[in-house]
């Protein structure tokens, strides 16, 4: 008994041994870097006004999405396509990566025209500095309020004006961007489900012609959707779909 607890004494020095000297070779620790983010005291006025900058900038790439969404042709676009995949009844095709990718470069398309003022007037006078920041925002906001006055309904901007219970505007230069953009958005939704429910008629009507053929043969059993499904994919590829959606979109918004 003895000689087996010498044994293992002797195995347990050795294996302390060989780790001590693995430890003793090998290679250094590299230090991990700390991050830290802390709020200085600025030295002389222009820190504070390039920080305020800074924060405006974060902001305005925050609120990007949203204002890409509700100030441009993009709500209209993405409400129609889901109504179309909605009518064809394909589930998840096209996926919904591929109808917001879609959908944006029809808002780029459609656009361009007041990007490209805003770009001319605004922001490259606004780097070149020949403008002020206050300037180049109200040069911004001149072709959005445009677009936005083109496509919004006289009686959805009185309602948010009655709403608002601001005096009555006499020209469209009194109505405020706080007003015009609801407005706006809630006439793109009613345009876009107007265009919906022209699309989705001839498909209702091959559905009912699907599921009273299939009544009238005894087949209770067999869903209509899965019969109807290829004879709406039929029509749609023979009227050439897309051609006359995407068209009807873009003139929509002449």
């Amino acid at each position: 008994m003895l000689k087996r607890y010498k044994g293992l004494l002797c195995f347990g020095l050795i294996i302390g041994l060989l780790l001590s000297d693995a430890t003793a070779y090998a290679a250094p620790i590299i230090p991990i870097p700390s991050i830290n983010i802390g709020v200085e005291a600025a030295n002389n006025p222009k820190d504070v006004a390039l920080s305020l900058q800074i924060l405006f900038m974060l902001t305005v790439l925050t609120l990007a999405p949203s204002i890409l969404i509700m100030m441009t042709s993009f709500t209209r676009i993405i409400v129609v396509l889901s109504f179309l995949r909605s009518a064809l009844a394909t589930q998840q095709m096209p996926p919904n990566q591929v109808l917001i990718g879609l959908s944006l470069f029809l808002t780029f398309f459609t656009m361009s025209p007041y990007i490209t003022q805003v770009n001319n007037n605004a922001m490259q006078p606004y780097l070149a500095g020949s403008i002020t920041q206050e300037t180049a925002m109200t040069e911004a906001m001149k072709p959005m309020r445009e677009f936005m006055f083109k496509q919004t309904r006289e009686n959805d901007l009185a309602l948010f004006v009655n709403l608002s219970e601001m005096p009555r505007p006499n020209s469209q230069d009194d109505i405020p961007s706080t007003t015009l953009i609801p407005a706006f958005v809630i006439s793109e939704l009613k345009t876009a489900f107007q265009i919906g429910f022209l699309i989705y008629i001839p498909f209702i009507v091959i559905d009912m012609v699907v599921a009273s053929t299939l009544m009238s043969m005894g087949m209770m059993m067999l869903p209509p959707v899965m019969i109807s499904l290829p004879f709406k994919i039929l029509l749609f590829i023979l009227v050439d779909g897309w051609h006359l959606v995407i068209r009807s979109l873009v003139a929509s918004f002449n």
